[in-house]
């Protein structure tokens, strides 16, 4: 997939506020600091055109990235982040919710994990949660070369168990540097629009 425009067409926070040209849309969701940002930069061959930062909990509005004039990035609040207030978090969740349940543009959801880590609690209750929805779900493992050869095949094992994947489906090992799993998501991406 060739990336040759990106914009950030809007910020929201509300369905009114959403964009309505009806384009796919392939929505991101995943813990704070799980590396949502740079995921979206290397999937568009950019450094910093979505904002990383090392302090959690920055992403507070649905980020609609028009890629190519074709399809939309729709990057959401990262869950399961202490230092945001309770009442915050339910917003948020609010807001996600009323995303999932009036978008037909809605393609696919991205749902990204720390490679390095067993999936958390609430990481179990996003999966559980889109599936209750039946979206078409793909587990993306974030920094995936940040676990050593040797311990991988005891990693996906993990992540495959915890998550109770099921037969049949697997999960994208991701990496920023490497760039490896970058073509999986295109070919992803690809499928569906």
């Amino acid at each position: 997939m060739q990336i040759n425009s990106v914009e950030l067409a809007c910020c929201a926070v509300r369905t009114s506020q959403y964009p309505n040209e009806g384009l796919s849309e392939f929505l991101l969701v995943g813990r704070s600091n799980v590396g949502k940002s740079s995921f979206i930069n290397t999937l568009i061959n950019r450094k910093n055109f979505a904002h990383t930062s090392s302090k959690p909990g920055k992403t507070q509005t649905l980020n609609f990235y028009l890629v190519n004039n074709c399809f939309y990035f729709v990057d959401v609040p990262g869950y399961g982040y202490a230092a945001v207030s309770h009442e915050r978090q339910k917003k948020f969740g609010v807001m996600i919710e009323e995303y999932l349940k009036s978008r037909e543009s809605l393609k696919c959801v991205f749902l990204l994990i720390d490679y390095r880590h067993k999936p958390t609690e609430d990481d179990i209750l996003m999966y559980e949660f889109l599936k209750y929805y039946n979206l078409k779900i793909k587990i993306v493992a974030t920094k995936y070369d940040k676990v050593s050869k040797n311990n991988r095949i005891k990693q996906d094992k993990l992540i495959r168990e915890t998550l109770k994947l099921p037969e049949g489906e697997d999960f994208i090992p991701f990496s920023t540097i490497s760039k490896k799993g970058r073509d999986e998501v295109y070919e992803v991406i690809n499928s569906l629009l």
